[in-house]
């Protein structure tokens, strides 16, 4: 019994931030609302099981998850910034140490475009938060976040939209294994296709 009194109460965490990620967040964010986190979170235990991470690391991931994109209840630009401050004022009170605390904030941080995963976990938790990108659902969701843009950044222009994601696409690589594997193919494909209405 010893250790347990120092395990972190994840189930707490997760239930908290999920239930202020639905009830917070604006109702503006067409692509990053709460779904998308949880979006997010399914793809992430697929790929973490695939890449064979442990139970402690997939629950650390789950946290990093939450919190990604918790920064949206305060602000739109720097989200990950403000949902790292928020992991660091909340987590030591549900029993997480401050090396767990570090990796997860290290996770949130590794989201933020241009993506720059230090480790693998880093990679799940990015590749995890762009599989959309090589997935069946790629011009809802893509629709959807021309939606928000047109909201936060006045970005109407289907044009500029579509130069906006060939240009995004160009550059994006997955880091993971399974992504490579998985999604990669049908990313290109649907790049492809925008260069082709864009030409």
């Amino acid at each position: 019994m010893g250790g347990q009194k120092n395990e972190p109460n994840y189930q707490a965490v997760e239930a908290l931030i999920m239930g202020r990620l639905s009830r917070e967040l604006p109702d503006t964010l067409f692509y990053h609302g709460h779904h998308h986190t949880q979006d997010v979170m399914n793809a992430a235990m697929i790929i973490a099981q695939a890449e064979g991470k442990s139970e402690y690391e997939q629950q650390l991931l789950r946290i990093a998850i939450c919190f990604h994109d918790s920064g949206f209840i305060y602000v739109y630009k720097d989200h990950e910034e403000r949902g790292a401050e928020l992991a660091r004022e909340l987590l030591p009170g549900y029993g997480f140490n401050q090396e767990q605390i570090d990796i997860i904030c290290g996770m949130i941080m590794a989201t933020k475009v241009p993506q720059n995963p230090q480790n693998h976990l880093e990679q799940i938790i990015c590749d995890a938060d762009l599989d959309y990108l090589g997935g069946d659902s790629v011009n809802r969701i893509a629709d959807s976040l021309f939606e928000e843009l047109k909201v936060y950044f006045n970005l109407t222009d289907p044009e500029k939209w579509n130069e906006l994601q060939i240009n995004f696409l160009s550059r994006h690589q997955y880091h993971t294994r399974f992504s490579k594997e998985n999604r990669q193919p049908r990313k290109e494909a649907y790049l492809k296709l925008l260069q082709k209405d864009l030409s």
